[in-house]
C-alpha cells in the first residue's frame, strides 16, 4: 500500500519561503506521477506543481518562478521548494501519487481525480 507522509508547512510572512517534503513508501513500480495540490475552505482541490518519473515537470500559472518541485529517487522523497510567499498561498498542501499515466504532451495529469494516493496534508499559512 502506497503511503505519503508531508511535512514542512508552517506560518511565514509574505515574502518568506518554506520547503515541504513528502516522504512516500509502499511503491510497487517506478513509473509513477507525483504531484502537489493545494485546498482552501469552500474552494476545489488545485493541482499546483506535477513530476514524471523522468523529471517532466507542470506548474500551475500563479506559481511559476516562485515555487520548484523536485525528487530525490533514492529516499523516495517529494519535495516543493516555495519562495515569495504570497496570503493567497495560505491552502493546506497535499501530496499525491498514481501510477504513470500521462498527457500527449508526456506530463502528468493535474487534476485532482487522476491521483490514487494522498497524504494527509499540511498547513501553509503566509501572513501579510
Amino acid at each position: 500500500q502506497v503511503q505519503l507522509v508531508e511535512s514542512g508547512g508552517g506560518s511565514v510572512q509574505a515574502g518568506g519561503s518554506l520547503r515541504l517534503s513528502c516522504a512516500a513508501s509502499g511503491f510497487t513500480s517506478s513509473r509513477y506521477c507525483m504531484g502537489w495540490f493545494r485546498q482552501g475552505p469552500g474552494k476545489e482541490r488545485e493541482g499546483v506543481a506535477t513530476i514524471t518519473a523522468d523529471g517532466s515537470i507542470t506548474y500551475t500559472r500563479s506559481v511559476k518562478d516562485r515555487f520548484t518541485i523536485s525528487k530525490d529517487n533514492a529516499k523516495n522523497t517529494l519535495y516543493l521548494q516555495m519562495n515569495s510567499l504570497k496570503p493567497e498561498d495560505t491552502d493546506v498542501y497535499y501530496c499525491a501519487a498514481t501510477m504513470e499515466f500521462l498527457t500527449p504532451s508526456g506530463f502528468c495529469y493535474e487534476v485532482e481525480g487522476a491521483y490514487s494516493y494522498w497524504g494527509q496534508g499540511t498547513q501553509v499559512t503566509v501572513s501579510s
